[in-house]
């Protein structure tokens, strides 16, 4: 046994008892009485058939109320949440800004009060968790409509192209797509600039899976990692984490650029918030102009950043979570993407400086562009559209399909030996199945968006390559989408940002639950 001898008190829970076991890498300990006298010993395989008796006698799980009882919840916190931008506008007396930001709290705290009450607490099932977190996404997005059609002048009173301006504006902020059909964004006030920032720095810290992890235990939270792409060790401790890291980091860049620059402060940490959170919306459509050497470092370092697995930045307070795989996947990611710059670089007649900030947005998923994607040669656009499908690192702020899935497609050679079949585990079956899941969808449905865009006299190269940047969040645009675009197209494009940001596994996973055991 272990000295000094670890010990339990009788009258604990089993599942502190398996904290101790997992924190002291036993299988058993002893249990004390009240008088600190041992009176038996307690093993893990005793806890684990306790728990497959109690899962075989427990009724059927995760009914719609239970669903519906954990979006109320996350809806009042989002409401809370959200008061933080609202608070700022107020302070800076931009009425507009503020009751349009105020009205989507109080909607959200009085929906969710109200989803709450009405249903049950009770536990998930994984297809009902899915369900939630694409629920939760879809009513954020909606009710996040509220500011931006109380704010942007749409030049428009049709009521169905409002709704499309609206949702899609919000699909952007909230899924960090960034794909905006603001052509002048320096016409809005800079309190809803922050504000819009804001929504993109929620989402890129996968808000709706951080509420999850308040809620369920970490045994439970473990199994999602189907669709939560990446290692998804200690959950909850790593987000808590996580926000207080990226809030950091989102402060120092917003002093970087303030102290390198004149720009208003609000759009120095609008472009820190979009640039962390890999969102890519800029407060002026003419925001790079001027930018010296050193502000666009800035930008590409916190670029690079938001694209590392959240497990990385984990690390830095707590180095012993760093992983051999954690460190592989991030080898891959940045050796993959100085090939790709010095291609792109070499295929393009803009300057370096332009060619790699670029490619850094693209590859991380950000959506700052300093050139014009429209139409461009075939060696450029082919290599900006690999980067943007493959995306960042998995469990980042980044879209795409992900490094680690991209590194797993290398053990697909084992399914053709028969003798080499037992080397490929259930995992990275799994992780196998999603990508590839993940990279068809990412083609074909830009591939029909660009065909049926060419129809309407649109150019296939264009419509494709925008299609791409929605459906992998990324928001480099070639102009297709913009307030031309029909009001369909223009929810649809929101819609695919929405499925990238919560990754189009999770909705096989809600009509196929079984691609989860």
């Amino acid at each position: 046994m272990t000295f000094p001898l670890i010990v339990i008190k009788h009258d604990d829970t089993l599942q502190n008892a398996l904290k101790i076991m997992r924190d002291n890498n036993v299988r058993k300990i002893a249990v004390t009485g009240d008088d600190g006298k041992i009176v038996g010993m307690i093993y893990q395989s005793i806890i684990s058939n306790l728990v497959s008796q109690s899962i075989r006698k427990r009724p059927k799980q995760s009914s719609l109320w239970g669903v519906i009882w954990n979006l109320g919840i996350i809806m009042q916190f989002a409401g809370a949440l959200m008061l933080v931008p609202g608070i700022v506008a107020a302070v800076q007396r931009d009425s507009a800004v503020a009751s349009g930001i105020f009205l989507m709290s109080i909607m959200l705290l009085v929906t969710g009060f109200f989803l709450n009450s009405h249903g049950e607490k009770q536990p998930l099932t994984l297809r009902g968790t899915a369900i939630l977190v694409f629920s939760s996404f879809m009513a954020l997005v909606l009710f996040g409509m509220i500011p931006q059609l109380f704010v942007i002048p749409f030049d428009t009173v049709d009521p169905l192209e409002l709704f499309a301006n609206g949702f899609h504006e919000s699909a952007a902020g909230f899924t960090t797509g960034g794909l905006s059909i603001v052509s002048h964004p320096e016409e809005l006030p800079r309190t809803f600039t922050f504000y819009r920032a804001y929504t993109q720095f929620v989402g890129g810290l996968s808000f709706i899976y951080l509420i999850v992890t308040v809620f369920y235990s970490e045994t439970h939270l473990r199994k999602m990692k189907g669709f939560i792409s990446g290692q998804t060790l200690h959950l909850r401790e790593l987000f808590s984490t996580i926000t207080i890291i990226f809030s950091i980091y989102a402060i120092i860049a917003g002093a970087a650029l303030s102290s390198l620059s004149d720009r208003d402060i609000f759009d120095n940490f609008a472009l820190a918030l979009s640039g962390i959170s890999t969102g890519g919306w800029i407060p002026d459509s003419q925001s790079f102009q001027g930018f010296t050497p050193p502000e666009y470092l800035v930008i590409i370092i916190i670029m690079i950043l938001g694209a590392l697995p959240f497990n990385f930045h984990y690390a830095f307070v707590r180095a012993k979570f760093l992983s051999i795989d954690i460190t592989k996947e991030i080898i891959v990611y940045l050796s993959l993407l100085i090939v790709l710059c010095i291609i792109f670089a070499l295929s393009m007649d803009s300057s370096p400086l332009d060619s790699i900030f670029n490619m850094v947005s693209g590859s991380t998923t950000t959506g700052y562009a300093t050139i014009s994607f429209e139409k461009l040669a075939p060696l450029p656009f082919t290599v900006m559209t690999i980067a943007m499908i493959i995306g960042a690192c998995g469990f980042s702020t980044g879209g795409g399909l992900k490094i680690f899935r991209l590194v797993t497609f290398a053990q697909i050679r084992y399914i053709f030996y028969r003798g080499s079949r037992n080397k490929l585990s259930e995992s990275s079956k799994k992780d196998i199945i999603a990508g590839i899941i993940i990279l068809g969808v990412s083609i074909i449905i830009p591939l029909l968006i660009a065909g049926h865009l060419e129809s309407r006299g649109y150019d296939f190269q264009d419509s494709f390559f925008d299609g791409v940047s929605a459906i992998t969040t990324v928001g480099l645009s070639t102009g297709v989408l913009s307030d031309e675009l029909d009001p369909l197209m223009k929810m649809v494009f929101g819609f695919m940002a929405i499925l990238g940001r919560v990754e189009i596994i999770l909705i096989v996973y809600m009509f196929v639950p079984k691609l989860m055991k």
